[in-house]
């Protein structure tokens, strides 16, 4: 369940009290009065519901509430900090917020962690800067955006003017990107992401116990895991004639590098792929939602992406990320006591084994950092969004990222004449975190 999903828990269990409240004095009532309460219980029922459903909807209102009178707010077995400078020193102190992902990690791949689950250590930096060797940043220019964007171009363009921006788009192309520079292609790029999506959910986005999503995460890892073995057994096979991740890696593992053995290599692929598409996609979905909902935005960023100003369209769509973000934050684990915010009015000492919860879409609305941070705006200094995090785990795919998600917004831009579809499916739609359909419209084909 998500933050935003315990605080609507919690307006629905206040609701059931009144209701067993209720209950006692409809035993001791007239039978009209016993009706009168009955009414009264469906009303508060249907009032708690709706209050849940518009808050996980729109979170900001009670962020908002937060910075001004409980910046770092104790919520049961939860804390809660909501403050931009907070939220950057919890990620900052990675040797007390520890990162809660590593037995989940073992799970999903039958048995080792991968370097997002693992604290600052000799295997975390060995493994990182291994992955950093075999995905070179000097591809993004020469091989990563021609790829991406010749990919979301010709989706768009073939698309007949009716889009599904996720199905048909934002959740293909990484998948597709996988397959053509990393070397991992599922049975067919759908398929990959959705495994992907729900493998990310259970380990990421999953606070408490859920026997179906662990069931169906287990499912998909399973068959993830046999498609990274499959592809390395392969490849070994036919070696030579690819310039990929995988070919990178066994380059590696031929010239004796530690840790790059073949479930190593299995493994860091795996943990890759899970944390890049499913975001992706994610990102890149809400971004074109979001600007959707605001004609002059909208309207401002189809005017740069097609005079292919790729910078103004970054700023929009980061922007619109900020209004519409994958994610409320991010989880750690208190190592040891720790005051927050030391020295400062708001301070308060997390004790060990506190579940902290930095929500980063919180701190990028926070009003003692950011100018006006109800406006939309597109000249904010790029340290004030933190879509990818902060700190030791910063998303290792960010340098990709920071292209990938404006290249397939952009080739939407490019449309002339976007509108949402008729009714429900216009509007974007989740499976579990994640969008699953978000159907557009345009007129005219891409000028590209």
């Amino acid at each position: 369940m998500s933050v935003i999903g315990r605080l609507g828990h919690d307006l629905a269990e206040f609701a059931a009290n009144l209701h067993s409240r209720l209950d006692e004095l409809h035993a001791d009532t007239l039978d009209d009065i016993g009706r009168q309460i009955d009414q009264s219980r469906d009303d508060l029922t249907e009032l708690a519901n709706g209050i849940k459903t518009w808050t996980l909807a729109h979170p900001e209102p009670i962020f908002a509430l937060l910075r001004r009178t409980q910046p770092i707010l104790f919520v049961r077995d939860l804390v809660l900090v909501t403050r931009f400078t907070d939220v950057q020193e919890v990620l900052s102190r990675d040797d007390v917020f520890q990162v809660t992902y590593a037995e989940k990690f073992k799970a999903v791949t039958a048995g080792r962690n991968f370097f997002l689950g693992m604290q600052s250590s000799p295997e975390y930096t060995h493994d990182v800067s291994a992955m950093r060797l075999v995905f070179r940043r000097e591809d993004i220019a020469t091989r990563i955006i021609p790829f991406i964007e010749r990919s979301a171009r010709a989706i768009v363009a073939g698309s007949g003017g009716r889009l599904d921006v996720v199905a048909d788009l934002t959740r293909i192309v990484p998948a597709s990107l996988m397959a053509g520079y990393v070397g991992i292609a599922g049975p067919n790029d759908d398929t990959l992401a959705k495994w992907g999506a729900v493998i990310s959910q259970y380990l990421f986005l999953a606070f408490e116990e859920d026997a179906a999503l662990t069931q169906a995460a287990l499912a998909a890892s399973a068959s993830m895991r046999a498609v990274i073995d499959d592809a390395i057994a392969d490849r070994k096979k036919h070696r030579g004639k690819a310039d990929d991740v995988l070919e990178r890696c066994l380059q590696l593992q031929e010239g004796g590098v530690p840790g790059m053995d073949d479930l190593s290599i299995r493994n860091n692929l795996f943990g890759i792929i899970v944390g890049a598409m499913p975001t992706t996609s994610a990102a890149a979905a809400r971004a074109i939602d979001e600007l959707l909902r605001r004609p002059e935005a909208l309207s401002a960023a189809q005017e740069a992406a097609r005079a292919g100003d790729d910078d103004t369209v970054s700023r929009y769509v980061f922007e619109a990320l900020r209004f519409n973000p994958v994610g409320p934050g991010v989880f750690r684990l208190a190592a040891d006591d720790y005051t927050l915010a030391k020295g400062t009015i708001r301070s308060k000492t997390i004790p060990k084994g506190k579940t902290v919860v930095a929500l980063i879409q919180s701190a990028m609305s926070d009003e003692t950092v950011l100018d006006a941070p109800l406006e939309f705006r597109i000249d904010r200094p790029r340290h004030h969004y933190m879509h990818f995090g902060y700190g030791l785990h910063t998303c290792f795919g960010q340098y990709i990222n920071i292209h990938q998600i404006p290249l397939l917004a952009k080739a939407v831009l490019q449309c002339r004449n976007i509108e949402r579809a008729e009714g429900q499916m216009g509007q974007l739609t989740l499976d579990g975190p994640f969008p699953a359909s978000l159907k557009i419209l345009f007129a005219e084909p891409p000028a590209f």
